[in-house]
């Protein structure tokens, strides 16, 4: 599967709370979530289609603040659509690398930076366990949706954290984040899809991961 699939089940549109960025955008997840089903076995969900609370306020608080990563390599891991990527190169960083487990979010991230005229690199698969240190700052946002995931990004967070990098996490308070040792940066009131979240505005916050923490 490739960008194709990405553009024809998907709309092309402003991002809610980062209306200078544009996005792919899934405007039926259930339909889509079928979709993606029906196009390949064992597919991951498709996350990659939505604007998520906590890649939007990362990513609103990297434009905002764009001396966070303005001529400094960047990883963003597990990008999902590449909203954070893109808001990165547009801030200025020096290189972005989109990494993640599926290669339609990669296709995604690859046709969104497209659609905002910014160039990122693609790094397909688990960078968990082998480490990036190629980067200066690494973002992450929505990554402690689960307790297995948040048993594996935290570590590599911190490890990040310790060897020096900045390290930024963008969550709306989900259930696995782990708020002790983490500096809280800034916190927005982010529109999200009611279909997705049950809710219209979710609170998001972004955290500093403290490289002291333990």
């Amino acid at each position: 599967m490739s960008t194709d699939f990405v553009r024809a089940n998907t709309r092309l549109a402003p991002v809610p709370f980062l209306p200078e960025l544009v996005l792919y955008q899934a405007e039926e997840p259930i339909e889509l979530w079928e979709r993606t089903e029906a196009a390949g076995t064992e597919q991951p969900p498709p996350f990659w289609a939505f604007a998520w609370a906590g890649g939007q306020a990362l990513a609103r608080h990297v434009l905002d603040e764009p001396e966070l990563v303005s001529g400094r390599a960047v990883l963003d891991l597990a990008t999902g659509s590449g909203l954070v990527a893109v808001a990165a190169a547009r801030a200025g960083a020096r290189t972005v690398t989109a990494n993640d487990i599926d290669p339609l979010s990669l296709a995604a991230a690859e046709a969104n930076a497209d659609a905002n005229g910014v160039p990122i690199r693609l790094v397909e698969g688990d960078l968990l366990t082998s480490g990036y240190p190629e980067a200066d700052v690494i973002l992450a946002g929505d990554v402690f949706y689960s307790r297995e995931m948040a048993g594996r990004v935290l570590p590599f967070l911190r490890r990040a954290a310790g060897r020096g990098a900045l390290v930024l996490v963008g969550d709306p308070g989900r259930a696995y984040l782990p708020v002790d040792g983490m500096i809280r940066r800034a916190t927005y009131e982010v529109p999200v899809l009611e279909a997705l979240e049950s809710v219209p505005v979710r609170r998001t916050s972004v955290w500093q991961v403290d490289f002291a923490s333990r």
